[in-house]
């Protein structure tokens, strides 16, 4: 089994956190893993966009052509990447940001939440990206709850910085 995922959206959304929190729950799940950042020069505002390859198997090259699943944190990086999605593959955006009908698939599943909305209520506006992933998680099975706990666990650099991802992903799981 192997998943590829592009994630893209703008410096500052935590599209590269993102996708270090996907590969460290790769690694939990005994797998092989690659990462790789890409970044405009500004480090907010930006463009900023990762490819993570999950995958049973040896990962031969980190460059992602068809993924699995695209997270588009903004509407620019939703036109950039959708048709390059594999069929039966998903789509994952915040609706807050971008309109569902933009998605012009029809041969993919969608995963479109509003949470950048959903972490402004929970006072934590820098985690509409870990709302996405919980959302994903519990639709596409990608993971156990367990290995996103242990995923999480080991991206975030800070300890007490724990607990509020996790309440994110919480919220977004429970969606």
């Amino acid at each position: 089994m192997t998943n590829e995922f592009v994630i893209a959206g703008f410096g500052g959304q935590g599209v590269l956190f993102m996708g270090k929190a996907l590969a460290y729950m790769g690694m939990a799940d005994e797998k092989n893993v690659s990462w790789l950042p890409s970044y405009g020069p500004e480090m907010r505002g930006g463009t900023a966009n990762c490819h993570v390859i999950v995958s049973d198997d040896p990962v031969a090259s980190p460059l992602i052509i068809n993924p699995t699943t695209l997270f588009a944190m903004n509407l620019p990086s939703l036109l950039k990447f959708q048709d390059s999605v594999v069929e039966g593959g998903y789509i994952v955006i915040d609706e807050t940001l971008i309109d569902p009908a933009e998605i012009t698939r029809k041969d993919v599943n969608v995963v479109a939440i509003p949470a950048a909305k959903i972490a402004e209520e929970m006072n934590a506006k820098k985690l509409a990206n870990m709302i996405l992933l919980g959302a994903y998680i519990k639709k596409s099975g990608f993971v156990s709850y367990e290995t996103m706990k242990k995923g999480i666990g080991k991206s975030i650099k800070k300890p007490e910085m724990f607990e509020i991802n996790m309440k994110a992903m919480d919220k977004g799981f429970e969606l």
